[in-house]
């Protein structure tokens, strides 16, 4: 068994934590920007093509003290990196490090790839490695003098499904679109709409979720090129994902003023193979309505971060406080970094949490619209 870590955006930990509970995994230790857990290689694949809020899955290899060259270069000789590393693996060492004494990153880096290499030369009793074979991303992250040492199993983030080769001016990570979805506690038998859809990154997500696509499976992962890790593992598991998608019908609404945007909204749909279940649209946010009751709307508008751009994203806060408030019991989910952004709607937020959109701080406000009857 390893110590797996599945690293997240702040504010998102509870979410990949609800992810992995209903992946059935239990036992978790959440922190600062991580789930830690026990898994083996199945649960390495398993995690890496299902996660759909996570950024990347990591094997923990060690955590200690150290407050000199020395003490990082021996904590790191000691663990058996042969273990997981073959003779002929490619040692990438990344790091970094927060008030700390050992703050020189690339110094830290050297160290840690000089012991991976002495550790190496123990298991092996060889004096030079190839290097020539599969990638190994070794991670050494210092926080207060505590080193956590790490190797990435993912390579590219999470985020990247394979769908989105075009996106918008200011693209929403797919780790982050899922999350939004996933928050409101949306279910296909309801209305879901984005009337600023952008390059359609939450319809496509709220899609996929709706569907069962494992976020994965139109990808690869380095750790596929991995001895410890066969082959017929990854195999079954893209074939159990590909058997667990569902063919429910729903239509999600996907509108944008901009018909650029849309079109390669459109073009991401049909590469995650969700183009069937949305309804893409160019429409001005001003002239979005619907005669269904107990709707969705998820949305990532423009914030006004640019010069000039304020008085006009104050001005879509406050138009689409009259378009949604005007929708019989629906409930919308806004995620904006505007400091004015309630005022602006004219209307409080029955809750909000704080969230990072890249290095943005935003609020995700979250209106609850009434609920359905339930039908004897």
């Amino acid at each position: 068994m390893y110590k797996l870590i599945a690293t997240s955006t702040f504010g998102l930990e509870k979410v990949v934590a609800d992810e992995l509970k209903e992946l059935g995994y239990d036992n978790l230790t959440i922190e600062n920007g991580k789930v830690t857990f026990e898994g083996d290689e199945m649960d390495i694949v398993t995690c890496n093509m299902w996660l759909r809020t996570a950024e990347r899955v990591l094997i923990k290899m060690a955590e200690f003290k150290a407050e000199s060259f020395e003490e990082l270069f021996q904590g790191t000789k000691e663990v058996e990196w042969g273990d997981i590393i073959p003779i002929t693996g490619f040692m990438h060492v990344t790091g970094k490090s927060v008030k700390s004494k050992l703050y020189s990153v690339p110094d830290c880096q050297s160290i840690v790839k000089k012991a991976v290499v002495e550790s190496m030369k123990r298991k092996y009793r060889m004096d030079t490695f190839p290097e020539s074979g599969a990638e190994y991303k070794i991670e050494v992250a210092i926080l207060k003098d505590i080193v956590t040492l790490t190797i990435d199993t993912s390579g590219p983030g999470l985020h990247k499904r394979g769908y989105r080769e075009l996106a918008g001016e200011a693209p929403l990570k797919e780790t982050l679109a899922a999350a939004l979805v996933l928050l409101s506690k949306w279910e296909p038998s309801r209305v879901l709409a984005d009337p600023l859809c952008g390059s359609g990154t939450i319809a496509i997500e709220a899609a996929m979720i709706g569907r069962n696509i494992a976020p994965g499976l139109n990808r690869s992962f380095v750790s596929e090129q991995w001895d410890i890790i066969d082959q017929g593992l990854w195999d079954d598991i893209r074939k159990h994902a590909k058997n667990s998608i569902n063919n429910k019908e729903f239509r999600i609404l996907a509108s944008d003023i901009n018909g650029r945007l849309l079109a390669t909204a459109r073009a991401n749909a049909i590469k995650a193979g969700v183009e069937e279940n949305i309804f893409f649209q160019k429409m001005d946010v001003r002239d979005f309505s619907s005669k269904k009751r107990y709707g969705f709307i998820v949305t990532n508008p423009p914030y006004g971060e640019r010069i000039g751009e304020e008085k006009e994203v104050e001005e879509l806060y406050k138009v689409m406080g009259k378009v949604f408030t005007d929708l019989n019991d629906w409930s919308y989910f806004v995620l904006t970094s505007h400091p004015k952004f309630q005022e602006l709607f004219g209307e409080k937020s029955n809750k909000n949490r704080k969230l990072y959109n890249g290095r943005i701080q935003c609020y995700y406000y979250q209106y609850l619209g009434a609920e359905p009857e339930k039908k004897r």
